[in-house]
């Protein structure tokens, strides 16, 4: 079973790279106001932090990370599951806790919510 910073890691340079194609976008400008923003994630199998820089610049770091602007706390398993896009297959009862501690990331997990399957 890898980390859940190693699961993390693994979608880093795609969210990288999607967050960066859309800061160099006609709406670039608007997506600036929403960072930088850190998401903590805590599972049953350990603590990890996802942070992404005014730059579109993405990085995993094992532990939580503080100030959070989102806590997703959630099980391994449902969150491998989302990460790999086999969200569907996961349980009604699996489910996920989050805890959005500024605007920001309470305007990012309702933009994002449905592409990381939570």
């Amino acid at each position: 079973m890898a980390s859940v910073d190693e699961l993390l890691g693994r979608i880093a340079p795609e969210i990288e790279s999607e967050v960066r194609s859309r800061l160099a976008g006609f709406l670039g400008g608007m997506l600036r106001h929403y960072l930088p923003q850190t998401w903590v994630f805590r599972t049953d199998a350990g603590t990890a932090s996802l942070s992404v820089d005014g730059h579109g610049s993405v990085t995993v770091r094992p532990g939580a990370a503080s100030p959070a602007d989102v806590t997703v706390d959630v099980t391994y398993d449902r969150l491998e599951a989302a990460l790999s896009r086999r969200a569907r297959a996961i349980a009604p009862e699996d489910r996920f806790d989050v805890t959005t501690h500024t605007a920001k990331g309470k305007a990012a997990f309702g933009f994002l919510r449905d592409r990381l399957g939570l």
